[in-house]
């Protein structure tokens, strides 16, 4: 029967990649974007049946098609259920098509707006900014502080020059970037480390709601949250084969749920989208398992019309997956999730992003291999 049925899903895999086209993976660096196309005839089948229940309900599906919105664990506030990358729409061959990127987004109803303080060098806070001109009152707008364990100061500069760039004078959210290195946690909350920065940002009316973010172990997320600490947003690698390996699904998101902090999904295509580009599952799959679990917004990687049109037609009313579906993908998924080789920025330094390699010392071939 095993033999069978790998049989078919290889048949399957085969017609599959004849129809997808792949977009190739983006940058070096933690912020690697999943970004691919579906075939038309998948493109049109975007819902999905469910009788699952979340506890960051789903504002429920309409006709029109719209972005269902999601809450924001205990915040009050409400983001579109699919967020836009900003690493990836910063990636665009040009300003103006990242910028029609943002417009197009915003008009359909995305508000959930990601960035970081070092993605593109820079770049991706600046086309920002400059493409939310006349929408910033549209958006929930969120960027990463990338301190690596430095201090209260450097953050704080950080915060300044990101405001700067985005051309605002505060931001919806903001999060420690990449806690992925074993004294992370202790770094941040040493005195006069990250978390006071975050507390003095919300005293100065900068930020109006915090968190961290990372992709390596569910261990080091579980050893922030042991800090008590009153994170807004937690932000964390979610997809079909995580739920088999190193599992984030399993370890950290039933924590957030019980402490209502709203979990942010990332790498929902498992970072560089090998998986995809292989046909072990489609992208409407892969988007949609993650879209499916008890997550605020699943941030995209998106630098093209294209693909952000594709993932538009998976998120206008969009119905999660039944558990019955999750479970079935989870199982098919299984063999080739259990090595981790779907996940390589849980393992390899490679996938870290260069700033926090440098600020933790890690310079050479070897290390980065390691």
């Amino acid at each position: 029967m095993a033999e069978k049925n790998h049989s078919c899903w290889d048949l399957n895999r085969r017609q599959f990649i004849k129809r997808v086209g792949f977009l190739g993976a983006g940058a070096a660096g933690a912020a690697i974007s999943d970004r691919f196309l579906l075939g038309s005839d998948q493109a049109e089948a975007a819902q999905l049946n469910s009788s699952q229940t979340f506890k960051s309900a789903v504002s429920p599906a309409t006709s029109s098609g719209k972005i269902p919105r999601r809450q924001l664990g205990g915040t009050g506030v409400e983001v579109s259920a699919i967020g836009l990358g900003g690493h990836s729409f910063a990636q665009a061959p040009s300003y103006e098509e990242a910028a029609r990127i943002v417009h197009e987004a915003v008009d359909a109803g995305v508000t959930f707006m990601d960035n970081a303080w070092e993605y593109n060098n820079h770049r991706s806070e600046e086309w920002m900014g400059k493409a939310l001109q006349g929408r910033r009152d549209k958006v929930f707008l969120m960027t990463k502080v990338c301190t690596h364990g430095r201090d209260r100061k450097v953050a704080m500069q950080q915060l300044e020059e990101s405001l700067r760039r985005l051309q605002t004078d505060y931001v919806d959210l903001w999060q420690i970037h990449e806690v992925i290195y074993q004294n992370d946690p202790e770094l941040n909350f040493r005195p006069d480390g990250a978390i006071e920065a975050l507390d003095q940002a919300k005293r100065e009316g900068k930020a109006r709601f915090v968190g961290f973010t990372g992709h390596k172990d569910p261990a080091i997320h579980l050893q922030m949250l042991e800090y008590d600490y009153p994170f807004d947003t937690v932000q964390l690698p979610l997809n079909v084969f995580d739920a088999n390996f190193q599992s984030f699904e399993d370890r950290v998101l039933p924590e957030l749920n019980r402490r209502n902090i709203a979990p942010l999904a990332m790498k929902s295509l498992s970072g560089n989208g090998e998986a995809i580009k292989k046909g072990f599952l489609t992208p409407q799959e892969a988007l949609s398992y993650t879209m499916s679990l008890p997550v605020a917004s699943t941030v995209s990687g998106i630098d093209s019309l294209e693909v952000l049109r594709q993932n538009l037609a998976i998120a206008r009313g969009f119905q999660p997956m039944s558990a019955e579906k999750m479970q079935a993908l989870r199982d098919r998924c299984a063999a080739y999730a259990s090595d981790g080789r779907f996940e390589l920025f849980k393992t390899s330094k490679r996938f870290d992003g260069p700033v926090g390699r440098k600020t933790h010392g890690i310079t050479t071939k070897e290390e980065l291999q390691a």
